[in-house]
């Protein structure tokens, strides 16, 4: 049984990849903030030759995120892959109890912590890989001075831009440890109908309930997914959009851009309470 850890894997495209899981029998450990959805998969895999594990965290509050991937990392001594899927879209700027504005701190800052909170049970795994769900390769410009949107809040442009800010963890993730056994991918799911959580205004609520109707299902998106957890990709770093591959030796994946933020993000961090 192989273990695979999936952040907001209570819906849409991780709740999709969690039963594909546990039904071929592996261990899924599913974080997200809903206990019912939660209850809901270890119910349904009760009959199945895996498993569920559901463990409940808000992941825009680092403390929470830092507590968590403590209690993986002494659960389970070997990990062999993470995917990356939580995000809560909000059409109105909001800031953490820990004072980060929420999109940087859910999408982007708990995928880092996460990523190289595990790396200790994921070097332990035989072909470990980190899947990063956030749309690889888009090119809205990194605002340096304004990575948490402070200046002018815009839902589209914030998502975007912290999409480019995962491309940049994925290559200082490689650049430092691209000489061990674990792959980094960025994946991109395409238009996707998932549950689309967040708190929106009623235009963009009425865009996204014509974006359910029109996108394709969630399954759809699990079997690229598996193909990568099963096959890892050879190289320390690699993107895809579904099953086809995307180049990373361009501009937007510079790995002097990486260090920039690898720099200020240890910075924010450091101003942070480890408990």
């Amino acid at each position: 049984m192989k273990t695979y850890v999936i952040t907001g894997g209570t819906d849409g495209i991780g709740a999709a990849l969690a039963r594909t899981l546990f039904r071929r029998g592996d261990r899924a450990v599913v974080v997200g903030t809903n206990p019912d959805k939660g209850e809901r998969l270890v119910a349904e895999a009760a009959s199945a030759p895996g498993t569920v594990a559901f463990v409940q965290a808000d992941l825009s509050l680092v403390s929470n995120t830092r507590r968590i991937v403590g209690e993986l990392t002494e659960q389970y001594p070997a990990i062999d892959g993470v995917v990356l899927c939580a995000r809560f879209i909000r059409s109105y700027r909001s800031v953490t109890a820990e004072g980060f504005e929420d999109n940087f701190a859910l999408f982007y800052l708990s995928r880092l912590l996460f990523s190289y909170g595990l790396l200790g049970p994921l070097e332990k795994a035989d072909r470990p890989v980190i899947v990063n769900v956030a749309g690889p390769g888009h090119d809205t410009p990194v605002a340096w001075d304004d990575l948490q949107s402070a200046r002018q809040y815009d839902l589209v442009n914030a998502m975007f831009m912290t999409g480019r800010l995962n491309d940049l963890l994925g290559v200082s993730f490689a650049e430092r440890h691209g000489g061990g056994p674990v792959r980094y991918v960025l994946f991109h799911p395409g238009s996707t109908a998932t549950s689309y959580a967040g708190k929106v205004d009623p235009q963009t609520a009425a865009y996204l309930r014509q974006q359910q109707t029109m996108a394709k299902p969630a399954t759809d998106v699990v079997p690229p997914l598996v193909r990568l957890l099963d096959d890892p990709p050879a190289p320390p770093l690699t993107a895809f959009n579904l099953f086809t591959e995307l180049n990373v030796h361009t501009e937007l994946f510079s790995t002097q851009d990486a260090e920039r933020l690898a720099r200020l993000t240890d910075e924010l961090l450091a101003g942070t309470v480890h408990r």
